[in-house]
Order: structure tokens, then C-alpha cells, then sequence
């Protein structure tokens, strides 16, 4: 691994809104760059003008060393791989990229959703045993972006502090230090299931769109997702949800915050209940509701953030009954049995693991149990 902070070689993979404003913003902070997406059409444009313009809270043209759909050309020597496509292709890019990556390489899952860094591992542990990778995940994207035009993305904000965390999470420090120069933003978590069991996106996203199903498919989504999508009843619902979510980090010894807590701490909201301080939430005036029923706020956020929830919930004895009844109802709606796609106890690799043992994998990436004895 290099150790000068301005000559770091990132990959970042994915071309999509946040992975644009991503590549643009660590080229312009002096890194070398490198763009993969696995349809070159869509960054056709990126690589004519070789690179990205930046606009609002970042300004200027972000150069990028090269621009593929080749993931080997955009892995090989790169001291970090920044993820930032949806959960739901994180298995297929861990699937790719097992056979280039090298020891010492840093992948950061921009975010991880729930269980992100645990899958990528347990992917990586059966294609390659032997390799030696820091697999982190942040706890959320830490820009609000748009892609204007091909090849032009306006950063709205940037957040200023996203928890992050690494298998082995006492890399956790050294991955943070690495990156610092272009994110001091990052701060340690103490472990993966601690950024994952904080996903609130896992409370807010699918619940409020399946109870809004009707109103969605009748309107395109023309209404205002949280100040008019989530009433007192699908607050109620929501607050039974968290409760299920806080319950299952609690038996992990794990830290969480409320949905209610985090309102307050992320927006400044507060109220008596969630469905006050989300009408008290100046943040989520105007944003519109999804304009079909085929969004990410299902086939992402059912998969990738509650089936773990249940999973790992199953694992330490912690039942969770609404969350539950929400992923079946997106099975119902989408004809899919989330449950076996998703992030179950076999893909996040903990099927028959004891409490003690799902907190020695996220600390460390690995099991020891003891070898039996053969008389």
C-alpha cells in the first residue's frame, strides 16, 4: 500500500449518480482514478472528455485516469475499490472481482446496507481463501448527487460524518486513516454490524411504499413520500419495525439509535412520535414518492436491508414479526421469495453460528471452533 495520501490509485465501481460524484471529487482531490461500469455505453461521454464536471458543493473537472468496463483494468493496483452500486449487485461484483484482487487491497461498500461487508466476505472466503482484504462498509452515501447530463453531476451535500467499519474491524482505523484526505468524514465504527444495524433506510423505505402501493400506482408517485405517505398508522408500523431492529443490535451488545433518536440527531426533528418529528423534518419537504412500484425502496431495500435484519435476528434468538410480515408482502407484490435471494443466514455465511461467534466473525473475519478429537 502507498503511504502518500495524494498518490492513492482508486477504483470506483459503478457509474451511476453517486459513483460519478465519487470518481470526480478523488480526482479532484489529486488521486488517480479509475471509472469501471459494466456497460460501457453509459460512460461513453465520460471517457470522450476524460472525466467528470462537479457542481454545487464541489466544483470543477475531475480527470480520471481511465474509464472501463473491464473490472480487471479498474482493480489491478488499486489501493482502495470504492463499491457504489446498489446492494443487490454486490454479490455479482464480489463474484468479479475475486480473481484480481491482492493482498492488502481496501474495498469500501458505499454503504454496505445491512450485512454488505459479512456477504462480500463470505464470497470472498470461498473463491479466494487465501487473499488477504480489508472489506469495509460505510453505514450511508455520503453525498446527496444528481448526474445532470452525461458526465455532469451536482453534489447537493455532503454529509458531514458517515460511520464506517472493516473486517477485521481493527483495520477499521487504518482504512479511515488511508482514505481521510478526500473524507475526513469517515469515522470508526466498532464493527460491521454495528453500521449495518444502523441502516434506518431498512425502517423508512420499504414499509412506507408498500403501504402506499395504491396511491403510488394511481399517481406515478405524485405526492409527498414522508410528509404525506407516512400518516400515524405507517408511523405506528414503522415504530414497531425499529423497535424489532433495536432488539436484535441490543442482544448483538451492539449500539443503535432509535429512528425518533436518529431524526434528532441527523435533521434536528423532534416530536412525541416518529410521525411528528418526520412532519417537524424540514429535509423531506418536496421529495416525491417512488413512481412505480419497481424501486430500489423493494427490490433493494427488501433483500439487502431487512431479510438480514431477520436473518441475523433468527441467529440470536430475537423474533421479528412485523419486519417479517413486510418482506412478505414484497414477495407478494414483486413475485419474489426475497427470503432466498436476499441476505440470508447462508449468504451472509452465519447459518449455525452462536451469538459469540457472529461477534468474533465481524471483529475478526473469522471462526476458530475447536477441532474434534477423534479417539
Amino acid at each position: 500500500m502507498k503511504n502518500n495520501k495524494k498518490s492513492l490509485n482508486y477504483a470506483v465501481i459503478g457509474a451511476g449518480n453517486g459513483g460519478q460524484a465519487m470518481a470526480a471529487h478523488l480526482a479532484l482531490c489529486g488521486h488517480n482514478v479509475r471509472l469501471y461500469n459494466r456497460s460501457i455505453t453509459k460512460i461513453k461521454k465520460i471517457q470522450e472528455q476524460r472525466g467528470i464536471y462537479l457542481t454545487g458543493k464541489e466544483e470543477g473537472f475531475g480527470r480520471l485516469s481511465s474509464m472501463t468496463d473491464n473490472i480487471k483494468e479498474a482493480i489491478e493496483n488499486a489501493d482502495v475499490i470504492m463499491v457504489t452500486i446498489p446492494a443487490s449487485g454486490h454479490r455479482e461484483i464480489a463474484n468479479l472481482c475475486h480473481p484480481y484482487l491482492k493482498d492488502g487491497q481496501i474495498i469500501v461498500l458505499n454503504p454496505g446496507r445491512t450485512g454488505g461487508a459479512l456477504e462480500f466476505l463470505n464470497i470472498i472466503k470461498q473463491k479466494a481463501p487465501n487473499k488477504n482484504i480489508i472489506i469495509s462498509e460505510a453505514q450511508t452515501f455520503v453525498y446527496a448527487c444528481r448526474a445532470e447530463t452525461a458526465g455532469v453531476v451536482k453534489i447537493f451535500s455532503i454529509k458531514n460524518q458517515v460511520s464506517l467499519a472493516s473486517i477485521p474491524s481493527y483495520m477499521t482505523k487504518y482504512v479511515v486513516d488511508t482514505i481521510k484526505d478526500a473524507y475526513p468524514q469517515f469515522i470508526p465504527a466498532d464493527n460491521v454490524l454495528e453500521t449495518s444495524l444502523n441502516n434506518i433506510g431498512a425502517i423508512f423505505h420499504p414499509c412506507p411504499t408498500l403501504l402506499n402501493c395504491g396511491r403510488i400506482e394511481s399517481t406515478n408517485g405524485d405526492f409527498e413520500y414522508y410528509l404525506e405517505g407516512i400518516t400515524p398508522t405507517v408511523s405506528k408500523i414503522l415504530e414497531q419495525m425499529d423497535s424489532e431492529r433495536v432488539k436484535v443490535a441490543h442482544a448483538l451488545g451492539v449500539k443503535t439509535v432509535t429512528a425518533l433518536k436518529w431524526l434528532e440527531v441527523t435533521y434536528g426533528s423532534k416530536g412525541e412520535s416518529l410521525h411528528e418529528a418526520i412532519q417537524n423534518t424540514s429535509g423531506y419537504m418536496g421529495i416525491k414518492a417512488p413512481s412505480s412500484m419497481d424501486t430500489r425502496y423493494i427490490f433493494e431495500d427488501i433483500p439487502e436491508s431487512l431479510v438480514p435484519i431477520s436473518a441475523i435476528g433468527a441467529t440470536v434468538g430475537i423474533r421479528t414479526p412485523i419486519i417479517d410480515s413486510i418482506i412478505n408482502l414484497a414477495c407478494t407484490a414483486h413475485g419474489e421469495n426475497y427470503f432466498a435471494a436476499g441476505r440470508n443466514v447462508r449468504n451472509l455465511g452465519i447459518e449455525g453460528l452462536t451469538v459469540s461467534e457472529l461477534m468474533e466473525l465481524a471483529t475478526f473475519g473469522i471462526v476458530e471452533r475447536p477441532r474434534e478429537v477423534v479417539a
